[in-house]
């Protein structure tokens, strides 16, 4: 794994090295915030791109934009106090069209198309996005779906389909709506240092191999903040493989709280209505596999756990999680989930999991009603993991009367195997601490839980569970 790592930042780095460099203002934006600069910028763009790549450089500046696309050798760099800014649609100007996609019944229309976005680009190779300024969504870019919407409008800040070899760096995300980065087979792919403060999902990563996500800092109370994906998008079952992420921090403050640096705690749920979301998570699209994903040195911030889940038909297989501190928790601290949503081809196999790794774990402030839950299905259990080195505190307080008395509850609720996976689908625990379900070789090793009030459920529940070992 170091290896690849190594020749995809060498392969990144290299990328703009000596090229010549294509300023927006030569070709007529005017950076003013009112105008609007997107043809100026796309001009700029295909002159680069006409004499084999470039730099098209953003001065200091608000460049109100519609849809910028973008070419192969192409580096957008924002200089300090550039701002390229989503522009509000209007009865005759706005943003491309989403093209078609004939797979996109099985997945969210927002994960099924790119050109509907304020950057995008498919099939390209070598790009990057870089430098101390903001890609700005305020306003502008749509949070739902954008199925019935105006066909001018834009769901997402940066959208890129089957690329090669791209570089995100250092710049800053703001309210970028439904997503902002979807980035689908994109291969070879580095995002450092990047701020992203937004409304739903943050960094989209599906079907998506070589990838390293380092040094960021992503907020979305909405939506997850740093989510790999391996959905049906492309057409066909592509893992997301051979992924680092490191030295990040998620949370869900207030939106735009953290990019203004007041950290807001005014909102207390996502509209799912299950507390602030802001987390790492592996799914819910899933039908192409997880593989090779390692999770490391990562801090968790008032939102949820770490979520592992496949329910569409992909294995997740060799999964190491190493090194989170976590803070103010609104749902289970880990969540390992097999379902059968089977959100895809009916030729996809079933859901798997197994060769997961979860160590150096302290969690503080833990909500304990769903405790932490390993979930499989009957045919297809959990497999082969180990936690080690974990401490996890619990706000306890519930009662055995809060868990008979929740709706369509009893003692072996496990919640619709077909569902959205999410921790609250399963109810409130029987146990204040670990629930398992339908899982094989599970291993414990120094791992230590404790109540900051008293919980008059049990410590531990198991149902169907083979070779548990708590040590």
């Amino acid at each position: 794994m170091k290896k690849y790592l190594l020749t995809v930042i060498l392969t990144l780095t290299a990328i703009g090295a000596g090229a010549k460099v294509y300023n927006v203002r030569d070709f007529g934006a005017a950076g003013d915030g009112v105008s609007i600069d997107s043809p100026a910028i796309n001009a700029a763009i295909e002159q680069a791109a006409s004499k084999g790549g470039g730099v098209v450089l953003f001065p200091a500046g608000v460049y109100s934009s519609y849809s910028i696309r973008l070419k192969d050798n192409i580096t957008l760099r924002l200089e300090e106090g550039a701002v390229i800014k989503a522009a509000k649609p209007t009865r005759s100007q706005g943003y491309d069209e989403a093209e078609p996609n004939e797979w996109d019944m099985y997945q969210d229309f927002g994960h099924s198309h790119w050109q509907n976005s304020l950057i995008w680009g498919i099939g390209l190779k070598n790009l990057r996005i870089e430098g101390k300024g903001l890609i700005d969504g305020t306003d502008a870019l749509s949070r739902g779906l954008g199925r019935k919407g105006p066909v001018a409008e834009a769901n997402k800040a940066l959208a890129l389909k089957n690329c090669q070899n791209v570089t995100i760096k250092g710049v800053s995300f703001l309210q970028c709506g439904h997503f902002a980065l979807l980035l689908t087979g994109v291969d070879n792919l580095l995002i450092d240092g990047v701020l992203a403060d937004t409304n739903r999902d943050a960094f989209d990563i599906d079907c998506c191999e070589n990838v390293k996500i380092r040094n960021c800092r992503v907020n979305s109370l909405n939506d997850d903040a740093i989510v790999l994906k391996c959905s049906y998008a492309l057409g066909y079952p592509k893992p997301t493989k051979n992924v680092l992420v490191e030295n990040c921090e998620v949370s869900g403050y207030d939106p735009g709280s953290v990019y203004n640096g007041t950290f807001l705690t005014n909102i207390t749920a996502a509209p799912d209505r299950d507390g602030p979301t802001g987390r790492v998570k592996l799914g819910t699209e899933s039908n192409g596999g997880f593989i090779n994903i390692t999770v490391r040195n990562c801090r968790f911030k008032r939102c949820r756990g770490l979520a592992l889940e496949t329910v569409d038909g992909a294995p997740m297989e060799n999964i190491i999680v190493d090194g989170l501190e976590m803070e103010d928790i609104w749902n289970s601290p880990i969540y390992i989930r097999v379902g059968n949503r089977n959100r895809g081809p009916e030729s996809l196999p079933a859901s798997s999991a197994k060769n997961i790794t979860i160590s150096n774990v302290n969690v503080k402030g833990c909500d304990s009603r769903y405790a932490l839950l390993i979930v499989g299905l009957e045919d297809s259990p959990v497999e082969n993991v180990t936690l080690k080195n974990i401490h996890i505190q619990y706000k306890g307080g519930l009662t055995l009367q809060d868990v008979r008395t929740q709706k369509g509850s009893n003692p072996f609720f496990f919640g619709r195997n077909g569902g959205y996976p999410e921790p609250s689908a399963h109810g409130i625990q029987p146990a204040w601490g670990v629930s398992i379900s339908h899982a094989r070789n599970i291993q414990f090793k120094n791992v230590t839980m404790e109540l900051l009030s008293p919980d008059e459920r049990e410590k531990v529940f198991l149902s169907d569970v083979e070779n548990f070992v708590w040590r």
